[in-house]
């Protein structure tokens, strides 16, 4: 039992909120000098007290039968929809204080660190929204596609389901992840930092069936525009070759369930690879085009801003990318010995090969072990054994995908980028772990 004391090392996780409502008010009007000490405070307010067992002594948690293993439980559907457990609670999607003055086009963050596998739960997938949501009836619902077609038409939902359907699993990845650290470090946690990331598997019907169906001009109608039906009409340009080669579809399911309405219910385009703006939801029209529509949200924003003052338009794919899950921000290790790093890649190129990581800041690189399933535009699972010996370090992963690309530092991306941009943040995410086994975001040049 000694040498299982030694080797495995405990993790304290980051606390869930770190702001009062005082504070958030201070955010909202612009002073974000005391979030660190904020968050500080709040992580030394989790007292996790450490397991002490003198030598020789039992566990009572082994030696004492606990009430439910000698009592009938729960009958079946006491939860007609299934609920996670009571101690499971703190794990929910959590808006960012601060961060917009109107919820209704604010963001919801996946809390990644409290993550398994490659699939994210329905009920934590990240919301972004334009003009808030609404649960849309879905026999009201319609899309339409006009445009360069033979025959314009209208389809019910009923009528699209009534296809062949396909199911797949991809990442979504908001454009403006990690948006927030171009210039510098300005949140404390995964969650915050690349939360507006998720992975599910998506059930619909490619959109290609459903313009062949409507006579669309291949030759002329290089472009298609969606449109969705909330209240921003948020529209996007999507180029046809990426539909003419089957990938993208018009999903009305999610995880084995229809969308759930925040996540765009009862239909919602999926298009794998490219930002989650693209993904448009509520999705109500398809209209076939010759050129890019340069649409306000394409022509304002979602636009890379270059260090000469110009900006590039319509770079919605999302570059190779890779982020430490645990140990992360807010962390803390509580022992020496042995520790799993654990963390996600995804590239909207294809698949990930490769995924290394450094406990030194970059100057030494050892492979990590990558999770089956490896999908093509689907999130990775990655791990690797590490033993901390109570010492400062500096853990990173860098990602290399199919075609080559290799995920860029900080550094790198900034001499071609520079610090004035918001969206395609992919750069190296760098955790510091300090001798008290604290773990906070630093950056990494």
């Amino acid at each position: 039992m000694a040498d299982i004391d030694a080797r495995f090392g405990r993790v304290r996780p980051a606390p869930e909120n770190f702001l009062t409502a005082e504070q958030i008010v201070a955010v909202k009007d612009g002073r974000r000098d005391f979030l660190r000490k904020a968050f500080l405070a709040a992580s030394a307010a989790m007292a996790v007290p450490a397991a002490v067992r003198a030598a020789g002594e039992g566990d009572p948690a082994i030696l004492n039968l606990p009430p439910w293993s000698t009592s009938l439980g729960l009958p079946v559907a006491a939860n007609p929809y299934g609920m996670p457990s009571r101690y499971e609670r703190g794990l929910r999607r959590r808006e960012s204080p601060g961060l917009t003055r109107v919820g209704g086009s604010s963001v919801a963050f996946t809390p990644l660190q409290g993550l398994f596998g490659i699939i994210t739960p329905s009920g934590l997938h990240f919301e972004r929204h334009h003009q808030g949501w609404h649960d849309v009836d879905p026999s009201k619902h319609r899309l339409m596609i006009n445009g360069l077609v033979r025959t314009n038409a209208v389809f019910t939902m009923d009528d699209l389901m009534r296809l062949p359907s396909v199911s797949r699993i991809h990442f979504i990845e908001c454009g403006a992840n990690t948006g927030m650290e171009w210039g510098n470090v300005a949140v404390p946690t995964v969650q915050y930092s690349h939360g507006m990331l998720s992975c599910s598997e998506f059930t619909g019907v490619p959109l290609k069936e459903i313009l062949d169906m409507c006579g669309a001009d291949y030759k002329q109608g290089r472009y298609v525009l969606a449109e969705g039906a909330d209240g921003s009409s948020m529209t996007r340009t999507i180029p046809m070759e990426l539909i003419e080669s089957g990938e993208v579809f018009v999903a009305y399911g999610m995880n084995g369930e229809m969308l759930r309405p925040e996540n765009g219910y009862p239909l919602r385009l999926v298009v794998p690879g490219v930002q989650g703006v693209s993904w448009v939801k509520w999705l109500r029209r398809i209209e076939v085009g010759d050129k890019p529509w340069a649409t306000k949200d394409e022509a304002v924003h979602y636009i890379d801003l270059m260090p000469d003052g110009l900006h590039r338009q319509y770079t919605s794919v999302q570059e190779c990318k890779s982020v430490i899950t645990t140990p992360s921000g807010g962390q803390l290790l509580l022992d020496k010995g042995f520790y799993n790093i654990s963390g996600m890649a995804w590239s909207g190129r294809g698949r990930i090969t490769r995924v290394d990581v450094s406990t030194d800041g970059g100057i030494n690189w050892r492979e990590a072990r990558l999770e089956t399933p490896v999908l093509s535009k689907a999130v990775t699972r990655f791990n690797i054994g590490w033993v901390w010996d109570g010492k400062p370090a500096i853990l990173q992963s860098r990602a290399v995908d199919e075609t080559g690309h290799v995920q860029p530092s900080y550094g790198q991306l900034r001499k071609v980028r520079g610090t004035r941009s918001i969206y395609h943040n992919n750069a190296i995410q760098s955790w510091k772990v300090v001798e008290s086994g604290e773990v906070s975001n630093v950056q990494v040049l």
